[in-house]
């Protein structure tokens, strides 16, 4: 889907091919579609963080603040992942995948 595989290289991020490789669909559907996948971003930044929370300050009883400082620090580090995989989802919420089609 993206022209650079890379998700840490973050010039190139969310550059994104005009048509699949393998099926000839064409990704920006309509103009602004991926507009959509800020929603979906927004729910997996929302459980990646309470993921985080569970795990430092349940899990390793670190203090409130430290736990914060730890969602903060998780978010960041995973924003190129999210990015790309709030696209995908969203995406997928639309076209379904067909793995015997060939063009």
């Amino acid at each position: 889907m993206y022209v650079d595989k890379n998700p840490l290289n973050l010039a190139n991020v969310l550059k994104m091919n005009e048509k699949c490789s393998h099926c000839g669909l064409t990704y920006q559907i309509e103009p602004s579609f991926f507009y959509g996948a800020m929603y979906v971003s927004y729910g997996l930044n929302v459980g990646i963080g309470i993921a985080a929370f569970i795990v430092s300050y349940l899990l390793f009883h670190t203090s409130l603040k430290t736990a914060f400082i730890v969602i903060i620090a998780t978010l960041v580090v995973l924003f190129p992942f999210v990015l790309r995989w709030s696209r995908n989802i969203y995406i997928n919420m639309f076209v379904s995948y067909d793995p015997e089609f060939k063009k």
